[in-house]
């Protein structure tokens, strides 16, 4: 019998966009949304910053009102950040800047965030691009996380017997996952009941240590 993999399919994606400050605030929710998404909110305040001070440098050296484009991907376990623009010759420098500047700071908070970063020039477009650490294994894979590791064993008991009656074979989908995790939960439900429990309370404790472990890992 094959054993249930689990998976997140973290699909490349992009955004094409005007360079104005008013756009950062919608980026940053974007960015948000997809990571949370991603199974990477762990990543999401990172991303955020690297992402506004890639867009702020295209606003403040090549211009507002610039077409733009952020393209976001995995590569390996890193997640990758471009903002693509159309000026091959406003090159980002990373300057030391002093702790009263107010400007001269952006490329050095994305070295200091990101793992790497660096500028690709094309004939007609400049990319600029970092990639930060996001604690996975592979590409589509989950953090290192004990409540992930034993929920997905328990999920693949279910989803074996649920494969068997279908006759699928190969990797779990998240959607059988889901629904396998709805089985795991009513069994759950029927065995405190059987056994004379209060199934609410437990619900309301396990919930506490949810938002108590989900706070823990950011």
């Amino acid at each position: 019998m094959d054993e249930c993999r689990f998976g997140i399919d973290r699909k490349a994606w992009n955004l094409p966009f005007m360079a104005e400050p008013e756009e950062l605030a919608a980026l940053r929710r974007i960015m948000r949304l997809h990571l949370t998404m991603w199974g990477l909110p762990h990543v999401v305040e990172s991303a955020q910053l690297c992402v506004t001070e890639l867009v702020a440098n295209v606003i403040t050296h090549v211009g507002p009102q610039t077409p733009t484009t952020l393209a976001v991907s995995m590569n390996g376990n890193l997640l990758r950040i471009e903002v693509v623009d159309p000026d091959t010759r406003a090159l980002p420098t990373l300057l030391a800047a002093r702790a009263d500047d107010e400007a001269g700071r952006g490329m050095a908070l994305v070295e200091a965030t990101a793992e790497r970063w660096g500028v690709v020039l094309r004939s007609d477009t400049k990319v600029t691009w970092c990639e930060l650490a996001t604690g996975l294994r592979s590409p589509n894979g989950h953090v290192d996380d004990p409540q992930v590791a034993r929920a997905e064993a328990l999920l693949g008991i279910y989803c074996l017997e649920a494969k068997e009656k279908q006759k699928m074979a190969g990797c779990a989908s998240l959607s059988l996952a889901e629904e396998a995790t709805i089985d795991v939960i009513a069994d759950l439900l029927r065995w405190l009941h059987v056994h004379g429990r209060d199934s609410d309370a437990v619900m309301e404790r396990a919930w506490g240590r949810f938002e108590s472990a989900s706070s823990g890992a950011g």
